[in-house]
């Protein structure tokens, strides 16, 4: 991020779903939209051409769909944080998203304002989920399990969090990247619905032991 301002991408094979978030982007001070792609292929070469802060990506596009152009968006450009922006909320369309690399994940149905919170947030560290999307995986597991299972890491990354410990913080101690808390985080979300580090610290409280 170049002088406080986030540099997005928008990749969505509607022209009108382009067009709408880059008029709406451009009345914010502190996001600027740098580069347009209609599918993954052509995501893969403007990231490449730009190096964005943030991709808004949709899942079903033609030529590479949003799941593969996330996958080798986020093994290419570390530095790059993807945003999904779709019209699908089942659970094994979100799993294959944030499997591949996904920090966040919101419908096409939000306001152009919680799309820009999204933004911001995603690039503050956080993990934005639509409810829905929440719901949607949360559901999924209590098919299987009427409680929410988290592996033994999420349950040492959500200790921490109720501790209030930062991103940084908690990869240093637990001695993993950055970019791996935040993959685990997104998890957490998703699996004891919820949608922000608040709700999940709440969460911990009533539901971790110590």
């Amino acid at each position: 991020m170049s002088g406080g301002t986030i540099r997005v991408v928008v990749v969505d094979d509607h022209a009108v779903v382009r067009s709408g978030l880059e008029q709406y982007l451009a009345t914010t001070d502190d996001i600027t939209l740098v580069g347009a792609a209609a599918n993954g292929a052509e995501a893969l070469e403007v990231v490449a051409d730009v190096r964005p802060d943030v991709v808004i990506m949709d899942l079903s596009m033609p030529v590479m769909d949003g799941v593969e152009a996330t996958r080798l968006i986020t093994e290419r450009h570390p530095g790059t944080r993807v945003l999904v922006l779709t019209s699908f909320s089942d659970q094994s369309r979100i799993m294959d998203a944030l499997t591949a690399g996904a920090e966040g994940y919101l419908l096409k149905h939000s306001d152009p304002e919680t799309i820009a919170a999204g933004i911001r947030s995603l690039q503050a560290g956080e993990s934005p989920l639509d409810p829905k999307a929440a719901r949607a995986l949360l559901e999924s597991r209590r098919v299987a399990d009427r409680r929410p299972e988290l592996t033994q890491r999420e349950r040492e990354v959500l200790g921490l969090v109720r501790r209030g410990l930062a991103n940084k913080q908690i990869a240093r101690q637990l001695g993993i990247s950055e970019r791996t808390v935040k993959a685990h985080l997104t998890s957490i979300f998703a699996t004891i619905g919820v949608t922000d580090r608040t709700q999940a610290a709440l969460w911990a409280a009533e539901q971790l032991p110590g």
